[in-house]
């Protein structure tokens, strides 16, 4: 096995195995740009449906990158947001600069296209980010495509950072590709950069044939994988207090006291993202309280539970 030359080489070389390695250059390229050339026509319309004023949309660049690259050439004051879909929190970072900001907030508010804007050189007002999200809103739509092609995203999507916040906020590190729309009136002109993984380009979209030929469509399948199972749930434990009518219900008051049912302990649920997973027992070891898992939850014993008297259920 041959070690990395230098520092930075090792470093990339995790991060890869991490992230997935990149995809071919010229393939990545083509598929970028193929969404984006879908897109522009949808995301001309939508925003001049929005503003009441055609707006020019064009498309300056596709190229590959990095993830936390998204938001380097934007300058000081922009706005950004990251959507994320089924496949990765991530999918896609939008960052809007402010000459195209300016842009939007003077013409949805009667400003006359013909005339130059004032560029932004502070910290976005709650309006102008508003605004910025919903143009962010736009381009994530008609990115997202439908069908077989559609990237899934978790649409709305998140109202736009600026400031500090969208400075420091995280960008996890990858192979990435970058499309540069362009947004402009006869007189002025700004960007909105999106960054997408390169996995997620390539994945389900034109570019599976080609990759499912020469067989690395299992490997990439196996990458998605491996990253949904290095991300983190929030785990919750409850147990089961007592069954009341409503009327008990609405008599109980600040203060009361309500006693645990005798089988509780051993009837704790433990669940993650609103779904319960096991059945478990509630305990305590040293000084710290526990619960141990019993067995899988399953929903239709749970139903069947639920009609019977208290205590007649699963053991």
């Amino acid at each position: 096995m041959t070690s990395p030359g230098s520092p930075s080489q090792a470093r990339s070389l995790i991060i890869e195995r991490l992230v997935g390695d990149s995809g071919e250059t010229d393939q990545v390229v083509d598929a970028g740009r193929a969404m984006a050339e879908r897109a522009v026509p949808l995301l001309q319309k939508g925003l001049s449906g929005e503003l009441g004023i055609p707006v020019i949309v064009d498309l300056k660049a596709v190229e590959v990158s990095r993830v936390p690259e998204a938001r380097s050439r934007a300058g000081d004051n922009f706005a950004m947001t990251v959507v994320g879909s089924p496949a990765s929190s991530d999918a896609m970072t939008l960052v809007m600069d402010s000459p195209a900001i300016a842009i939007m907030v003077s013409t949805l508010f009667g400003g006359d296209p013909d005339m130059p804007v004032s560029p932004i050189e502070r910290e976005l007002s709650s309006i102008e980010a508003d605004v910025s999200t919903m143009v962010l809103q736009e381009v994530a739509q008609a990115l997202n495509g439908s069908g077989r092609r559609s990237l899934e995203l978790r649409l709305p999507a998140p109202r736009a950072m600026s400031g500090i916040e969208a400075r420091r906020h995280v960008l996890r590190d990858g192979a990435a590709i970058r499309i540069v729309l362009g947004i402009s009136t006869p007189v002025d002109s700004g960007s909105i950069t999106v960054t997408m993984p390169q996995r997620i380009v390539l994945a389900g979209r034109d570019a599976t044939a080609s990759i499912s030929e020469d067989d690395h469509g299992t490997s990439w399948r196996a990458r998605f994988s491996e990253e949904v199972m290095r991300s983190t749930v929030a785990l919750e434990a409850t147990m089961p207090l007592a069954r009341l009518t409503l009327g008990d219900l609405a008599n109980l008051e600040v203060g009361q006291v309500i006693d645990f049912e005798e089988t509780a302990q051993s009837r704790a649920r433990l669940g993650a993202r609103g779904q319960t997973l096991f059945v478990c027992e509630f305990g305590k070891l040293g000084q710290n309280y526990t619960v141990r898992i019993r067995h899988p939850f399953d929903a239709g014993q749970d139903f069947i539970d639920g009609l019977m008297p208290a205590g007649a259920g699963r053991a």
